[in-house]
């Protein structure tokens, strides 16, 4: 049975690509792309939501959510993320990638709604009614991240598989652009129908009671893509990675591969289980063994760690666009405008740079990493967003002068974070794991990696506070400048990391994990023994 197995994966990764594979990245893509907007679209609205519910009567400037709010706002996602990512990663490995594949979107559907509709009649009920759904959002979309990765990794022939992993991830550039369009439309038909002075001129009518609105139909808008797309994940079969090597059915892969791609595979064996004796002892070793840690201990510390540093410095970046942008003075002072056009102008910002920065970086990877590899491109990318971070900070009271160029090397940053380890970090652990463990340990990375965007997201809020001049509520930090210069030797350490990542370009899955060495081993075995 094992050389039939053996043939099915063979033909898997020699498949021509066809219509199926851009199938499949469309439909897992979109839920990355529902991902992204969901988890960035905060970031447009928490000045908005500052106005709205904490400025007070009678002060110079609007009001700013307090540290423990920003905090729980931008942070509590993000461990809903987390804890999604371990859970789903390990009940797709147990019960397969396709009957926990729609719970996902399902959770993420019904969350964004539930964001957009946070009720109560304090400040602090509805921040509390949001921070929920936003847990269960990102509990929803941590799912998403090794079940999306390891379903295009098991699909994909080995010439191209990079690309295929790496145009899903992509989809996440586009959620981001989108966050910012929808932003700017629901924005500017709310200021054109309500039409509100700055607020140093008249602070009540700067706020106009519509403006609630606004932030609710942004985060709203998240659900659609996600259930437009719900249809088509229930319609996609099991993989035959998993079906064949982890449910140990051959027949029913070889079959399932036929529904949806163009190969030829013999299917002379049987459909029952392979229960031979030896398969318990070759092939089966657990999370937690000596074995494991001897074969991919190494690698699952590169690539949970690379993300980890990665994910520091990226949701940094992502996440407070909005505060280094009025730090450098290239977005006004809040008391110049009013609510509704500082959602505008935070959105426009924000659209300007993933537009120069993150897409491009995104797609650059998916046409090189087949050529270029996985590790190069990784080294790469930290190592020019240390360059970048620190070209940033050293000069840092040029760029406060300079603001175009300011936006160019920062953009810069975002481009390398993409066109490298932000796209590879997602990549890798889809790749050199076993097929039993593969979601698995694809999530203990994902996992790792929002650790480090909740030490960001926090970290950064503080850091970044002026030494002479913090918000209000926050004690003063170190600045934007000494933040860029930790942020840049983050970077340094992840060059150091990426050196426990092995390389997987153009190599079969079951070559990268040794799974068919032990499939042929095992046949040896039982052709051999009386």
């Amino acid at each position: 049975m094992a050389r039939e197995k053996v043939g099915v994966l063979t033909a898997l990764d020699d498949a021509k690509i066809q219509l199926y594979h851009f199938k499949a990245i469309v439909v897992a893509g979109m839920g990355f792309f529902t991902d992204a907007y969901d988890l960035f679209c905060i970031s447009l609205v928490t000045k908005l939501l500052g106005r709205i519910y904490y400025t007070k009567p009678g002060v110079s400037s609007p009001g700013t959510l307090p540290p423990n709010v920003a905090d729980a706002v931008n942070g509590v996602a993000f461990v809903g993320t987390l804890t999604g990512q371990l859970f789903f990663g390990w009940l797709g490995d147990k019960l397969g990638r396709k009957k926990v594949y729609g719970i996902t979107l399902l959770l993420m559907v019904a969350c964004a709604i539930g964001s957009g509709l946070s009720f109560g009649h304090t400040p602090a009920s509805v921040i509390s009614t949001l921070c929920f759904f936003r847990f269960w959002l990102g509990f929803g979309i941590g799912g998403d991240y090794p079940l999306s990765a390891t379903i295009m990794s098991e699909y994909a022939n080995k010439k191209t598989r990079g690309a295929f992993i790496a145009a899903v991830f992509a989809m996440q550039g586009f959620g981001n652009l989108s966050g910012g369009i929808v932003a700017l439309i629901v924005s500017a038909a709310f200021r054109n129908k309500y039409h509100s002075p700055p607020y140093y001129v008249n602070a009540q009518e700067s706020l106009p009671r519509q403006a609630d609105y606004i932030w609710r139909i942004i985060v709203m808008v998240g659900a659609f893509p996600a259930a437009l797309t719900y249809y088509w994940r229930m319609k996609m079969p099991e993989t035959a990675r998993y079906t064949a090597l982890v449910a140990k059915n051959t027949k029913q892969a070889a079959q399932d591969m036929a529904k949806v791609l163009h190969v030829d595979v013999a299917e002379e064996e049987s459909d029952k289980p392979d229960n031979s004796p030896t398969r318990d002892t070759a092939n089966s070793f657990g999370l937690f063994s000596k074995e494991f840690a001897k074969r991919h201990g190494l690698h699952l510390v590169g690539t949970s760690v690379c993300w980890f540093l990665l994910d520091i410095a990226f949701y940094s970046q992502n996440l407070f666009q909005k505060d280094i942008f009025t730090a450098v003075g290239w977005l006004p002072a809040a008391k110049t405008m009013s609510a509704i056009e500082e959602v505008f102008t935070v959105a426009r910002a924000q659209t300007i740079i993933v537009i120069c920065g993150l897409i491009p970086g995104y797609w650059f990877t998916v046409a090189f990493i087949d050529y270029l590899g996985r590790f190069t491109i990784q080294l790469m990318g930290f190592f020019f967003m240390t360059v970048f971070m620190l070209a940033l900070a050293i000069p840092y009271h040029h760029w406060t002068q300079n603001h175009i160029g300011f936006v160019v090397m920062y953009s810069l940053t975002f481009f390398f974070a993409n066109f490298g380890p932000n796209s590879t970090t997602f990549i890798v652990p889809a790749e050199i794991f076993p097929a039993r463990l593969r979601s698995t340990c694809h999530g203990i990375s994902a996992a790792s990696g929002k650790a480090g965007a909740i030490v960001g997201a926090f970290g950064f809020l503080y850091a970044a506070q002026s030494k002479t001049n913090p918000d209000a509520g926050y004690r003063p930090g170190i600045g934007v400048r000494n933040t860029l210069f930790v942020l840049a030797c983050i970077n340094f350490l992840g060059i150091l990391f990426t050196l426990l990542v092995p390389e997987s370009k153009g190599r079969s899955l079951e070559e990268l994990t040794g799974e068919n060495e032990e499939e042929c081993e095992q046949t040896v075995e039982r052709q051999v023994s009386p």
